[in-house]
């Protein structure tokens, strides 16, 4: 039984088992009036996201909005898939990704471009949202759930240009998505609350990264909810990881094109992520987090995809 973590402030946290993972990904629910969750992970999560609906007494035909803060196929490939399950429900969407939701033709072709031959098992299938139940939100646009709970929807461009961060107004938290990065709650065992940025391709901007961090950060959140995984009772911890990893990791994509000028991408790709990795098994060393941690393998699949997108990122700028 997939029994999903009471985060409190009437959340739920229901983990997706995304890559065959624990602690990977993950959908919230918001337990009101409208019933809401945040994020559906990709297609082959959907099995367990309806586990953990069953597990919380949740009819999936009770669920009035299904949201995504934005359309890379591990946050919202499975919403076309849920739908069949929850009819009265609509998507909510950056205004930039509805259309891709409702053809997700150019969203399955990037996505080979990036996994090859894993696509299959990683994100089949992706069906099409028809576009009657599609709800946009733009930049400061609200959604109440019940009298004691509004959301609130901002435009996080960084990680990707469809990309809304939502602010809750009952737990005073936000559901970031990627915009700050990906948190690993393994680490907190050993007393380490540790974030890494996700520069993943192909619209990272690290400028537009920070601006929308440092918006957020406004907000005065007293909590994160990371879309990788897990809650946060501590954002300006966040925040300040971000500062300190995000140039490390735009400095190796421009390294890794130096150093190789003549290779191909997916070769400065490999070249990046090996000296992140170093720069990540150094620090938490310090930690006393041994190389031999399974952390290590989310970490790993973390880095690859981010090199790719720092090397798309520098080649663009050049």
């Amino acid at each position: 039984m997939n029994r999903p973590i009471d985060l409190g402030r009437r959340i739920s946290l229901i983990d997706l088992y995304d890559l065959r993972m624990s602690q990977r990904t993950g959908t919230y629910v918001l337990h009101e009036e409208n019933l809401a969750i945040v994020e559906t992970g990709p297609s082959p999560s959907v099995p367990h996201l309806l586990e953990g609906l069953k597990a919380l007494r949740i009819d999936p035909a009770e669920i009035r909005y299904i949201i995504v803060t934005h359309i890379h196929l591990d946050h919202a490939g499975g919403v076309g898939l849920l739908l069949q399950h929850c009819p009265n429900a609509m998507v909510v969407v950056h205004p930039k990704g509805k259309r891709h939701l409702a053809d997700p033709s150019r969203l399955i072709a990037g996505a080979k471009a990036v996994y090859g031959a894993q696509f299959e098992s990683l994100f089949d299938p992706i069906l099409p949202v028809p576009e009657e139940r599609l709800i946009v939100k733009e930049d400061r646009e609200t959604l109440a759930l019940s009298a004691e709970r509004t959301l609130k929807f901002y435009d996080t461009p960084g990680h990707a240009n469809h990309h809304v961060s939502i602010y809750d107004s009952y737990s005073r938290g936000v559901f970031t998505g990627d915009t700050i990065g990906v948190f690993y709650p393994q680490l907190q065992e050993a007393g380490l609350a540790f974030c890494l940025p996700s520069t993943s391709p192909n619209q990272f901007d690290p400028e537009a990264m920070e601006r929308s961090a440092e918006r957020l950060e406004k907000l005065n959140p007293s909590r994160i909810y990371f879309g990788h995984f897990g809650m946060l009772d501590d954002p300006q911890e966040a925040f300040r990881q971000l500062r300190v990893w995000l140039p490390k990791f735009v400095a190796a994509g421009k390294e890794a094109i130096e150093r190789n000028p003549e290779a191909s991408p997916a070769e400065q790709a490999k070249v990046a992520a090996q000296r992140l990795r170093r720069d990540v098994e150094a620090f938490l060393n310090e930690y006393g987090v041994p190389s031999s941690s399974p952390v290590y393998a989310a970490i790993e699949l973390d880095l690859q995809v981010c090199a790719m997108g720092l090397i798309d990122y520098w080649h663009k700028r050049r």
